[in-house]
């Protein structure tokens, strides 16, 4: 009797396989050998590694960001500007203008109006500053009287000594040093204004072209993050200018308007101080509020110094209620606590001009974050031509802002055609589910 031999050894099959009908199942592998990193402890340190090298990354872009602040201030000023003026100039030739004469009507326009809005600001604040300051100065002296003259607990060393460190710091120090930081000198002021002007016309004539230009070499899920970025920074900067400027000018006439009527005197300056504080979110019209009930205090006495608070307090509430959402939308959807941290890291950054950009910047900080957490389809981009783009095809430099808009708009449907196709088959499924449970009893019988 012959033995039959035995399966031939699979090559491909190790010591840990095992066969199961006539199928190789991969065994268990074998234990790895521990290492110093394997551990809980290892990855710990790991991961604490890359945090601190990204921190330091970080601060080194911040701190190379603040030794070149006079190009970094005005490259941000200039896109700002740009994002609020460029739908003059898509307007502009939507009505026939060409692209230079559209560029340079709209560039002369937004000049125009910041030199009448400065000159403005420095003739009526100039001539009363020093009524003014005196005025609030004495303000201050006389509630400081009045509540050492209360029974109320009144600390007024305390909030004197809070106010001189104030004093100091705004005056002398790190505020007004990092806010004039490389614009001290007047060679450096002109050349950062003349750089600001420079980079606005050409955001102005080719910003669009100029993104277009950077998407084409990228493709894919990373392209639509990208373009959609770009868009939402754009429109959250553009209409973040235009809705602070209308808000600040309704609250300055309304406040101004209530201040003239109540006869306090300095009324022109203080609404030109509401609208700028404006500017400052929370902060701003707080401090003009306490200046303009001071200077009252001080001119009208206590009882109409109430009712220019009480009208600062209805003004700003119907700013927040009314014409925030009403002008802004959802274009700075974010919170007070936000708000403030915001403002108090780009004060310790920036100074001044730090602390009027970083809520802007935080708003589109945050809306980035959000494209980039959200799902995009990728492939074929309707706009920006096929993916990836071929250098050579001029699609991607021809669109524009208002096409990648488009775009958007076809992403969102497509997502949302999507979607109700899967629920709307989901449906019938269930429905013809139904009707063949029903058909098969009446087959049977």
């Amino acid at each position: 009797m012959t033995e039959h031999p035995g399966p031939l050894p699979d090559p491909h099959l190790s010591d840990d396989d095992i066969i199961i009908g006539g199928g190789r199942v991969p065994g268990a592998d074998p234990p790895k050998p521990a290492t110093l990193w394997s551990d809980t402890v290892g990855w710990a340190a790991t991961r604490s590694a890359q945090i601190l090298l990204m921190a330091a990354v970080f601060a080194g872009t911040v701190w190379l960001l603040v030794k070149v602040s006079v190009v970094v201030i005005a490259a941000l000023v200039a896109l700002i500007l740009a994002a609020a003026v460029y739908p003059v100039v898509r307007w502009l030739k939507s009505k026939g203008w060409t692209s230079l004469l559209a560029t340079a009507a709209a560039f002369i326009g937004i000049l125009a109006l910041l030199g009448g809005i400065i000159t403005g600001i420095v003739f009526a604040v100039r001539n009363e500053w020093d009524s003014l300051s005196s005025s609030a100065v004495e303000g201050w002296r006389e509630l400081e009287n009045f509540f050492r003259a209360s029974p109320l607990p009144f600390d007024t060393a305390a909030i004197n000594n809070a106010i001189q460190q104030v004093t100091e710091v705004a005056t002398s120090g790190a505020f007004v040093g990092s806010a004039l930081t490389g614009i001290t000198a007047a060679t450096e002021f002109i050349a950062g204004v003349v750089l600001m002007i420079v980079i606005l016309f050409f955001f102005l004539k080719d910003g669009p072209k100029m993104w277009n230009f950077a998407l084409r070499w990228f493709h894919g899920e990373t392209r639509a993050r990208l373009a959609e970025s770009g868009d939402r920074t754009i429109q959250i900067l553009g209409g973040y200018v235009r809705g602070t400027a209308i808000i600040a000018a309704v609250d300055a006439v309304f406040i101004g308007l209530a201040l003239a009527l109540l006869g306090v005197p300095l009324a022109l300056p203080l609404a030109v101080i509401v609208f700028v504080g404006a500017f400052l979110p929370i902060i701003g019209a707080t401090i003009a509020g306490i200046l303009a009930a001071l200077v009252a205090l001080v001119t009208n006495g206590l009882v109409v110094a109430l009712i220019v608070i009480a009208v600062v307090v209805v003004v700003n509430q119907m700013e927040g209620d009314l014409l925030q959402p009403v002008v802004m939308g959802r274009t700075l959807s974010l919170h007070a606590i936000v708000v403030l941290l915001a403002l108090s890291v780009g004060t310790i950054v920036g100074g001044i001009f730090g602390a009027i950009l970083a809520v802007p910047l935080t708003a589109v900080a945050w809306s980035v974050i959000q494209v980039w957490t959200d799902t995009y389809q990728v492939g074929h981009d309707p706009v920006l031509g096929e993916d990836p783009v071929n250098p050579k095809d001029w699609v991607a430099a021809k669109s524009t802002m208002a096409e990648r808009w488009k775009y958007q708009q076809m992403r969102y449907q497509e997502r949302l055609s999507r979607t109700l196709h899967i629920a709307r088959g989901g449906e019938t499924a269930a429905k013809e589910g139904k009707a063949g449970r029903k058909a098969q009893p009446r087959a049977e019988e």
